[in-house]
């Protein structure tokens, strides 16, 4: 342990002397170098208070999402502006290795200079983007509309309208009443049905207590299903005995129903429209180990026919690829989350990335795979990182045809 922390504490110093250089090659202001010292000394000191305080035990993330916000505004943007000053280093020294320089000819000031404002520049760029992430981004819900064919799809749904969402995470939000534009959002598409994917709270039930007024608010013509997530299952937190983490489960999914959620747990449903039916099947959560994989097709599709247009929510995208294609049923369209993209990204129309798509190749929008189809919604609130840059929080409008 005492190895690891002097491993880390070496790199933050390595990574604080450059930064001092840059900015002693800018400035000789030395008000300005001292208040960058004491204000990099304070920051590391809570940093490290707070990592030594974390716990499994803690139900709330307030602490994680701490530690994650001080590392990406204060610490990782650091690492690009050494960069740009520890390759020149590299290219003066190899330079002097190889003969090519003298130590005296291998220097040059306003080269050195330019670096700095790049590095300092483009750092800085980076900590407003993290913060505008946190302060604004979480709370920019787009609406996706999306139109889908689904297979043998009754005419009297022609045209049917589901809202999807997923991931609220609503132990990330301190205050409901930041939600309340994303509600109207979803209301304002007079959905005929609103199906959420999983994951409503971080930990534990509790957390979702407060969002259960704002959540009821959301109206659907045939009605709110909803599916468990990964997180919903109080898995990320200790607990006195299994029982308790029992009712921790069984108190969420009183809560969802209050706020007029149907929770699916390995069933289906049946949308009837002048005599015509569309399935909606809900498995509980399966994903890659260790992720729990509690979800069972086959039972939810007890009693549905073969021919039947069906509908899947299920919340991690690795089912689709390992169970749901290769499945015999014929589900059309299956509906997940999960990835939320990693919340920072470039998710433009021609351009899409992002770090998490090297761990969850579907990551966001819809694919087709052995002739059904798999929408991977970005997710509606945060995790860990309080915020999003690039990758907008998401409410999917999907149009069937």
């Amino acid at each position: 342990m005492q190895r690891n922390f002097l491993f880390v504490a070496a790199i933050f110093l390595f990574l604080e002397v450059y930064i001092y250089q840059a900015i002693r090659t800018l400035t000789d202001n030395s008000w300005i170098k001292i208040g960058y010292c004491v204000l990099s000394l304070a920051v590391y000191g809570f940093f490290a208070y707070e990592v030594s305080h974390f716990q499994r035990s803690d139900r709330s993330t307030m602490r994680a999402q701490i530690m994650i916000s001080l590392f990406l505004v204060f610490i990782l943007p650091k690492i690009f502006i050494v960069l740009f000053l520890l390759i020149d280093d590299i290219f003066r020294t190899g330079g002097y290795l190889v003969g090519l320089t003298r130590p005296t000819e291998n220097f040059f000031p306003e080269r050195r200079k330019f670096l700095s404002i790049m590095g300092l520049g483009l750092g800085g760029v980076l900590s407003a983007l993290f913060i505008d992430g946190i302060t604004f981004g979480k709370y920019r819900h787009k609406v996706r509309r999306v139109k889908v064919k689904i297979k043998n799809l009754p005419q009297s749904f022609k045209g049917y309208k589901i809202i999807q969402i997923s991931d609220v995470h609503s132990g990330s939000f301190s205050d409901p009443s930041k939600l309340e534009h994303a509600i109207d959002l979803i209301n304002e598409q007079n959905p005929d049905l609103v199906l959420f994917t999983g994951d409503m709270v971080n930990n534990v039930s509790e957390e979702f207590k407060p969002f259960i007024p704002l959540f009821s608010k959301i109206k659907a013509k045939d009605g709110k299903f909803a599916v468990l997530g990964n997180h919903d299952y109080g898995d990320y937190v200790t607990w006195e005995s299994p029982h308790a983490k029992k009712v921790n489960l069984e108190a969420l999914i009183e809560y969802e129903k209050q706020a007029g959620f149907d929770m699916l747990m390995n069933e289906n449903r049946a949308i009837d429209r002048n005599g015509e039916k569309l399935y909606i099947l809900g498995v509980e959560n399966w994903g890659l180990k260790p992720f729990p994989q509690f979800g069972k097709i086959d039972k939810a599709l007890e009693n549905v026919p073969q021919n039947a247009a069906k509908i899947l929510m299920s919340h991690d995208p690795t089912h689709f690829d390992y169970v749901v294609k290769k499945h015999p049923a014929d589900i059309s369209l299956t509906l997940s989350g999960h990835t939320h993209g990693m919340q920072f990204g470039l998710d433009l129309k021609n351009i899409k990335w992002s770090p998490v798509q090297y761990k969850y190749p579907k990551w966001a929008d819809l694919y087709e795979s052995e002739g059904k189809m798999l929408y991977v919604n970005r997710g509606f609130g945060v995790l860990g990182y309080p915020g999003r840059v690039g990758v907008l929080p998401e409410i999917t409008l999907l149009e069937l045809s």
